[in-house]
């Protein structure tokens, strides 16, 4: 497929040596069959990256360690605090590529592949030890590839299509997991429904990679500083007082992501317990909520993702998403029954979706330099993976210290992801002042 849109600087901040001059509007708009490829890309990274999150390795730790659910935080956000130290390492890595495919496309193949070959192994740990090791090898290759679609986007799509652009791998990323429980329903064996979701993916990546490639960046990156040691450890922090708006939406999106694994995490031992069913069981449940949310979660990706192109307001949205998501987390806090668990991950489905779309497309908007995108949207990523590493680990205290008897107490879990959740867009939407 041919190049549509040059690697650029925008309003969003300087260029810098990574790069050659900005042009005076931009990067140009990307074609649709771009945007399908990339939205196919992320749909299957999504997939092999978020279902072992929600349910396949919930499967393999149950049945290594029945009954100890905090295991699984513990293997989650281990996992979370590696790829927290490999991030800016990778996104500096990832800026000053030269390579024939690009800077961005190595990253997304190489980290797929890592990321499926870790897969097969975990399946086949016999040992909660190896599970760990593969899950950290395993989510360092999937985020790998997942953030180096979403920083294609920060170089490649202009500011009126990133809104559409953001709704659509939104809603993919949301939709991806849940038809992947479906396929892990009707799979025989514990490896298939780690291999069949891992392969997807990378088939995937490769197909974009192959129809969308990047401009050689042998002959667009040309002089840029050594990585000295003072440069690897300025990546993992951004001056807020420089980049107030950066560093709000960041905060923003660090509180409300919070609030969303806390409900998230332990979602396949909630809805065990709620439908007294066993874990195992648990497949067909979660499928079907999911495949009932599918719509909602289109509806919000897609159209908040338009509407705020079209109506030129972003933070409306984003707290519009909040809300819904406290509204969903307060539903599923105090449902016993199945019709009203769907409803609740109906909303939570849709609030998700509007929100992460919308504010993705906040985040591009106000990078501090575009030159250094792969370094910056590491540090965005950081305000999702952080929670990720740290809800996992601190949902278990707040179930225990609310316990009592044997029935753990998941309405205090939902009760609160939902108080950070509606706090998170309240940041955002009061905070933010060069978006509308």
């Amino acid at each position: 497929m041919k190049d549509e849109t040059p690697l650029s600087g925008s309003r969003a901040g300087p260029a810098t040596a990574l790069e050659p001059p900005p042009s005076a509007a931009g990067p140009r708009r990307v074609s649709a069959g771009y945007l399908f490829w990339m939205v196919a890309a992320n749909f299957g990274v999504s997939m092999a990256y978020v279902l072992p999150l929600t349910y396949t390795l919930t499967l393999r730790i149950d049945q290594l360690a029945p009954g100890r659910e905090e295991v699984l935080g513990y293997v989650t956000g281990i996992a979370q605090v590696v790829y927290l130290v490999a991030s800016p390492l990778l996104g500096i890595w990832s800026d000053r590529t030269r390579s024939p495919l690009g800077r961005r496309q190595p990253f997304l193949v190489g980290g797929s592949v890592l990321g499926l070959v870790a897969l097969t192994s975990i399946p086949l740990a016999p040992s909660l030890f190896l599970i760990e090791v593969g899950w950290i090898v395993a989510m360092l290759g999937w985020a790998t590839a997942s953030q180096a679609i979403l920083t294609l986007q920060a170089d490649r799509v202009p500011e009126e299509q990133r809104g559409k652009v953001s709704g659509l791998t939104a809603a993919t990323g949301q939709i991806s997991p849940v038809i992947g429980i479906a396929v892990a329903a009707v799979l025989p064996g514990t490896l298939l429904v780690f291999v069949v979701p891992g392969v997807l993916g990378l088939a995937l990546a490769m197909t974009f990679a192959v129809r969308g490639p990047e401009p050689d960046s042998r002959t667009t990156i040309t002089a840029a500083e050594p990585v000295s040691l003072k440069k690897i450890l300025a990546s993992y922090v951004f001056n807020p007082r420089r980049h107030p708006d950066f560093g709000w939406n960041w905060l923003g999106r660090f509180v409300f992501f919070m609030g969303l694994y806390f409900n998230t995490t332990f979602s396949t031992f909630f809805y065990s317990q709620r439908l007294d069913l066993p874990v195992k069981d648990v497949a067909g449940a979660v499928a079907t909520a999911g495949m009932v949310g599918i719509v909602a979660a289109m509806a919000g990706a897609v159209g908040g993702g338009f509407l705020s192109d079209r109506l030129a307001r972003r933070r409306l949205f984003t707290m519009i998403g909040a809300v819904l998501f406290t509204c969903g987390a307060v539903v599923e806090a105090f449902a016993y029954s199945f019709p009203m668990l769907v409803v609740g991950s109906v909303l939570m489905q849709l609030a998700i979706a509007a929100f992460s779309s919308v504010d993705q497309a906040i985040a591009m908007a106000v990078l501090p330099d575009r030159g250094e995108a792969g370094r910056y949207m590491a540090a965005v990523a950081f305000s999702q993976k952080i929670p990720s590493a740290l809800a996992p680990l601190i949902a278990p205290v707040i179930i225990a210290l609310s316990t009592s008897g044997d029935t753990k107490n998941y309405t205090a879990l939902y009760l609160t992801g939902a108080v950070f959740a509606l706090i998170g867009g309240l940041l955002i939407v009061t905070r933010v002042r060069s978006v509308r």
